[in-house]
């Protein structure tokens, strides 16, 4: 498994071309289904694979999460993915891949690794609406493999959020109003939990909002304000003042949109902000590389609403 991750690192590369690669795994065997679904994970957000060590049961934590692990001198919060989502298996889990994003490490216990896979942005759709439902709004993309088989990308900042104290009220204490309720604020993610908290911050600063859910999408809806704009015979920052983006997104990824934004002259001064849980500092590079204006690491209100405040001026 170490020859699996060995070159992870230099894979980053590929962001900046809407291409990714994601850890394939699965929970194992549904007991009731006699299922084994396949699930994803962006590779940038894996720091290893291993078999499950030692856990220490802890008090008065969320019932799918199993305990504590010891890597390195840090104590690691583990979480059980089939308990997690609800599915029963017929096999305890086997393996534990232990992620690093938002700041933060955690393990999650699964049954299988499979591969890793290589493939553009424009192949991860939009999940229908009947397996967000089913998924509770956990599953974000889904791609189909040759095989046929349907992977399905989990939003792992849902999990981060419902398994930690990340959405407690006060990440949003003593947020101040900018006293510019004119300004709008259009951002793209992925994630309904960044999302919400991308609304909660600008509600707080007294902001407008116009959202959407992947790359793709508000790059056709910034084209239709453009066009807007046009016919007005106005600026386009008449009607948006700052474009706040993810990175990961299915469809087309950040650094595409922010490619396209910076590379059309209607879009001309209006700043580009990277808003991503890959914080790494070759993350932060590429970003810079595409023309975004700066990076903030997602769950930090006080940072974005920092940054806000700052172009806003």
């Amino acid at each position: 498994m170490s020859e699996l991750l060995r070159r992870i690192d230099a894979r980053t590369k590929l962001a900046g071309a809407n291409k990714l690669e994601i850890l394939l795994f699965t929970l194992g065997t549904d007991s009731a289904t006699k299922r084994k679904e396949t699930f994803g994970i962006n590779v940038f957000k894996v720091r290893e694979v291993m078999r499950i060590p030692e856990i220490t049961r802890a008090p008065e934590m969320p019932a799918a999460v199993e305990g504590m692990v010891s890597l390195r001198g840090a104590l690691v919060p583990v979480v059980d993915l089939a308990r997690y989502i609800g599915t029963p298996t017929d096999a305890p889990p086997a393996i534990m891949i232990v992620t690093e994003y938002n700041g933060q490490t955690q393990g999650f216990l699964v049954g299988e690794v499979d591969t890793i896979l290589r493939l553009d942005w424009s192949e991860m759709k939009v999940p229908p609406a009947m397996l967000v439902a089913k998924m509770g709004g956990l599953v974000t993309a889904v791609t189909e493999l040759k095989d046929k088989r349907l992977v399905m990308m989990l939003d792992v900042e849902k999990i981060l959020s419902d398994t930690s104290n990340y959405d407690d009220q006060h990440l949003f204490a003593n947020l101040q109003p900018l006293n510019k309720p004119d300004r709008t604020v259009f951002y793209a993610d992925d994630s309904s939990v960044a999302r919400k908290q991308i609304e909660r911050t600008l509600e707080a600063l007294g902001l407008q909002g116009v959202g959407s859910v992947n790359g793709k999408q508000a790059w056709i809806e910034l084209q239709k304000l453009a066009a807007q704009a046009e016919v007005s015979g106005r600026a386009v920052s008449d009607y948006v003042q700052i474009v706040l983006t993810d990175v990961e997104m299915p469809e087309m990824d950040g650094y595409v949109l922010t490619k396209q934004i910076k590379s059309d002259p209607r879009f001309h001064g209006i700043p580009v902000l990277m808003h991503s849980s890959l914080s790494s500092d070759a993350n932060r590079q590429l970003g810079l590389s595409v023309g975004v204006d700066e990076y903030v690491p997602k769950f930090e209100p006080h940072r974005l609403a920092e940054v806000l405040a700052r172009l806003l001026n």
